[in-house]
């Protein structure tokens, strides 16, 4: 397995009116995220121009820490039961980082 850190860019358009909800949620889920062995950072960011564009930024100790992440009763309920179907769109990318 590769010892590289591990970090996710996801990119979510939340469903008009469902932007409260989705940074409740969030906040809960980055809360249980944040103690997990293997994190290095979970962060959310809010688009300038449009409120409803959210940025996560998560980093990793290596892919089996990504994958212990996925795997989460926290994830699972929160995330994907939860937050997921409040998006338009959800697009996730997972990088290595180069320098």
């Amino acid at each position: 397995m590769d010892q590289k850190n591990v970090f996710v860019h996801a990119k979510w358009q939340v469903k008009e009116g469902k932007l409260d909800i989705v940074l409740q949620l969030m906040k809960e889920a980055r809360e249980k995220s944040v103690q997990e062995e293997g994190n290095l950072l979970y962060t959310l960011h809010q688009n300038q121009e449009d409120q409803n564009t959210i940025i996560l930024y998560e980093g990793y100790v290596d892919a089996n820490a990504v994958e212990m992440h996925r795997n989460s009763e926290h994830y699972k309920a929160i995330v994907l039961e939860q937050v997921v179907p409040l998006l338009e769109n959800r697009e996730v990318i997972l990088m290595n980082r180069l320098f």
